[in-house]
């Protein structure tokens, strides 16, 4: 697995991991009406292409498939982390987040913070990241709960 920066022929498969990780790790968690609301069926490909040119994720490929993705914002805010549901449990996420925090030391970031997922939350708590507090969120019209989390890091 390699870590790379985005390019716009994959915004169609992380549309699609995305999609479908919610779909398949977010049923132990969430309602099916919450996880249509979190990632509708189908995907809208053309929003997510707008969305990723903006962000630039870094993404984890492995044999040429896309198999994760992580977004930071230049103020530490990391808003996606998303491991392709087939890949879970194998070391992806945490080979994102490693680069990532590499990264955003590299650009003199001290602070990282994120809206995580009840699937994610255990994750960057093992990061070291401290829970601030939960949140009650808004998607299409249904009410999720996320939880806000930071971590200083060292530049």
């Amino acid at each position: 697995m390699k870590i790379i920066n985005y390019m716009p022929e994959h915004a169609h498969e992380i549309a699609d991991l995305f999609h479908d990780s919610v779909h398949e790790i977010g049923r132990s968690y969430y309602t099916e009406e919450e996880i249509e609301a979190w990632a509708p069926t189908p995907p809208d490909y053309e929003k997510w292409s707008a969305r990723l040119n903006m962000k630039k994720p870094y993404i984890a490929v492995q044999n040429s498939k896309v198999v994760g993705f992580i977004e930071l914002e230049s103020n530490g805010h990391i808003d996606c982390l998303y491991t392709h549901k087939d890949f879970q449990r194998c070391g992806v996420a945490r080979s994102l987040y490693l680069h990532l925090e590499k990264e955003a030391r590299s650009k003199g970031i001290n602070r990282l913070y994120v809206e995580a997922s009840h699937p994610a939350k255990p994750f960057f708590e093992k990061q070291n990241f401290k829970l601030v507090k939960e949140n009650t969120v808004v998607l299409n019209g249904v009410k999720l709960t996320n939880f806000t989390m930071e971590k200083g890091i060292v530049p």
